[in-house]
């Protein structure tokens, strides 16, 4: 599938600069960004949607390509930090993996493991990966090559998201049903946080430029943000409060830059680490918002990706917005990736 929209960005080639004694290499270009989606709107003669996996967008040339297989169910899409050929698909039926960047593929899990929602690598170390389940947390220490289930401490498995401490990897963070859980020792023994409501955290994200900013998106309980590295939370953006907040975003670039929205919401955006909040999305097609990130290459630019309605990307908050882009689509998560 190829969509083309107008030319907005382009992307800058890596050189390698080499001599007699010396090699230098310029920095690489920018991650592209990718949509994990299925399309559904279309799909009018069938139950079964023909259109789905994972979409990398060229901003050369304006148009959306698939990358790596037709799957009908995936949330998400990470790579290893360490190592950009090493790609993750978290997917209903397990753990796709390619190892050459994108162009082979192979799934790497068995029959126990299934309805994987997001995937974690350590950065400092790649044979340790993490991924957030509907069974709980499944961990490889191999690069993936096999998994067990690192359920202990949880009192409720169903996981919708997990991360990782990039400044101490031996600490994850877990969002669950039943609220927030960390561990210290790579997800050997989990322990809840308890400032966190006991409640189903859908999207959790972290700040880049300030990492001890983390904002979370609940069921029915809003908005919730940590401004101590995830310890203490509390809730914020009251217009939200007893919403569905399935897509938050932290800009990469200033951490005081928060987005959140949900079913029926519209898009929400703080530009003081959450104190006040204002809707930015008069002009969407949409209410119902169910991914959203900051770009990581164009400083100030939000992509929202609205249900079946398209994903639409503004650079001034909100006051205008350009698309559609993946019409018809379910969006379950937009992520930057090599």
């Amino acid at each position: 599938m190829s969509m083309r929209i107008p030319i907005l960005l382009s992307l800058a080639a890596a050189l390698v600069f080499s001599g007699c004694t010396s090699t230098r290499q310029e920095p690489l270009p920018p991650d592209h960004l990718h949509a994990a989606m299925v399309m559904t709107k279309e799909q009018q003669a069938s139950a079964v949607p023909t259109d789905s996996g994972v979409l990398r967008y060229e901003p050369a040339t304006g148009e959306w390509h698939r990358r790596g297989p037709t799957i009908q169910m995936i949330s998400s899409a990470t790579s290893d930090p360490s190592d950009p050929q090493s790609l993750f698909y978290a997917c209903g039926n397990g753990i796709a993996r390619s190892t050459d960047g994108g162009v082979t593929w192979r799934l790497v899990t068995g029959w126990r493991e299934s309805d994987v929602l997001q995937i974690a690598v350590d950065p400092e170390n790649g044979d340790n990966v993490y991924a957030a389940s509907a069974w709980g947390v499944i961990v490889s220490r191999d690069g993936g090559d096999t998994w067990q289930y690192a359920n202990t401490g949880l009192e409720e498995y169903f996981a919708k998201g997990i991360a990782i401490d990039h400044r101490d990897p031996s600490r994850l963070i877990l969002a669950t049903t039943r609220g927030l859980y960390e561990s210290r020792d790579q997800a050997r023994h989990w322990q809840r946080n308890r400032d966190m409501p006991e409640v189903a955290v859908l999207r959790l994200r972290r700040g880049v430029d300030s990492p001890d900013t983390w904002l979370a998106g609940t069921e029915g309980r809003g908005v919730w943000v940590s401004h101590d590295d995830g310890h203490d939370w509390r809730a914020v953006a009251p217009e939200l409060d007893g919403q569905n907040i399935y897509a938050v975003a932290v800009d990469p670039f200033d951490s005081a830059h928060l987005a959140a929205a949900g079913w029926d919401t519209g898009v929400w955006i703080s530009t003081s680490r959450g104190g006040r909040w204002s809707r930015s999305s008069a002009s969407l097609p949409s209410p119902n918002v169910t991914a959203m990130t900051f770009d990581e290459n164009v400083q100030g630019r939000l992509w929202v990706s609205t249900f079946e309605e398209g994903t639409f990307y503004s650079d001034d908050d909100g006051n205008s917005w350009h698309g559609p882009h993946l019409f018809g689509a379910y969006v379950f998560d937009l992520v930057f990736l090599p």
